[in-house]
């Protein structure tokens, strides 16, 4: 926890530095980062009750109150009794206030482009990617994302390896053979596919991908279920259920008669996902492998 707090206080520290909110005034203007928020709350409304507004942004009634008298010394917000509660007040911003909103808008605009042109395409998605994760970390619970299914494309493959190898070393403690396993299977995939018998898919969601399956020839009446993965951020979709939907679909137009797979049973989540399939369990054993022991389980199911 200790190691996480100093990390996290070191990108702060960071990131104001970035954005330059550390001197007196925003992008060489008289007013603070607190006063541009205020400004850019209330820039598009015809009018905000400062209530509101104290909410919205976490200030103190008396810091408000006193930012608002000198903003409306200066011409740039009226402020009034609301016609629908004389107990509260509403203020709106003048015509001085919407070119300072626009000036200080434009000085923030030109900054980022500044400060992100030197970035490549790659780099450019990198850090808005990032950015977005740390929004819906930290933030309000975000809304359910739609997502697609759709066949693997250039850089997939080595996703899944990726994703396999980090997520199970940090949810299980699995060590790098884990990860090797996992390429070997990739590797086999593509140097033996048969488009007609075999297949995978990439769950993506917002643009980034989220999961993945793959339908592989065991012999010529059984398909393999392999290498079902849902990203924690995503999980409890029905990603994963409706991947598995998938892979049943098309072993059943390949021509397959059963399909199985190989889980572990520290997988509740997983074997959920196979058991609302129809698969059922058949044999287990415990063994020692990818640095720990693990029971082996052979799921099943008729097609």
């Amino acid at each position: 926890m200790d190691e996480l707090v100093t990390g996290i206080r070191a990108f702060n520290r960071f990131y104001t530095r970035v954005i330059g909110v550390l001197g007196a005034g925003m992008h060489d203007t008289s007013y603070s980062l607190t006063e541009a928020r205020v400004l850019f709350e209330l820039h598009g409304r015809e009018e905000m009750e400062t209530g509101e507004l104290r909410r919205l942004l976490g200030l103190d009634g008396g810091y408000l109150s006193r930012m608002l008298a000198r903003f409306e010394a200066d011409g740039l917000v009226t402020r009034e009794r609301s016609a629908a509660d004389a107990r509260r007040q509403v203020v709106r911003l003048s015509e001085a206030g919407q070119v300072a909103y626009g000036t200080l808008d434009e000085a923030s605009a030109a900054a980022v482009r500044e400060m992100i042109s030197p970035l490549g395409e790659e780099d450019r998605r990198r850090l808005i990617s990032a950015m977005t994760t740390v929004e819906e970390i930290l933030g309000e619970a975000p809304k359910p994302e739609p997502y697609v299914i759709r066949p693997p494309r250039a850089g997939d493959l080595g996703w899944v390896v990726h994703r396999h190898g980090v997520l199970y070393a940090e949810e299980y403690g699995w060590d790098e053979t884990f990860e090797a396993m996992t390429a070997r299977i990739v590797a086999d995939y593509v140097r033996d596919h048969d488009p007609k018998r075999e297949a995978g898919w990439i769950a993506e969601v917002g643009g980034e991908p989220a999961g993945s399956v793959f339908c592989v020839r065991k012999d010529d009446r059984t398909a393999q279920l392999r290498l079902l993965l849902v990203e924690p951020s995503t999980r409890g979709m029905g990603v994963g259920g409706r991947l598995v939907e998938e892979c049943l679909a098309f072993a059943r137009r390949a021509g397959y008669q059963r399909v199985i797979l190989i889980t572990v049973d520290v997988l509740a989540a997983a074997r959920r996902i196979y058991e609302r399939a129809g698969f059922r369990l058949g044999e287990q054993h415990t063994e020692r492998d990818w640095g720990t022991e693990i029971t082996m389980q052979t799921w099943s199911r008729d097609l």
